[in-house]
């Protein structure tokens, strides 16, 4: 026989973190974009060694 209460209490949990979840403010709202950095300078390379490609 199924357990009637637990299949309630786990779907029943379920429902009720999908509801919150849908109910959440930031759902509706977009992030603003990143702002640009500006490019990292190259380190200079030291005499002498080699850079593997």
């Amino acid at each position: 026989m199924v357990d009637y209460f637990a299949l309630a209490l786990s779907h029943g949990l379920l429902m009720l973190a999908v509801w919150h979840l849908l109910w959440r403010d930031d759902l509706d709202k977009d992030p603003a974009p990143p702002e640009a950095e500006p490019p990292a300078e190259p380190k200079p390379t030291k005499p002498g060694l080699r850079i593997r490609a």
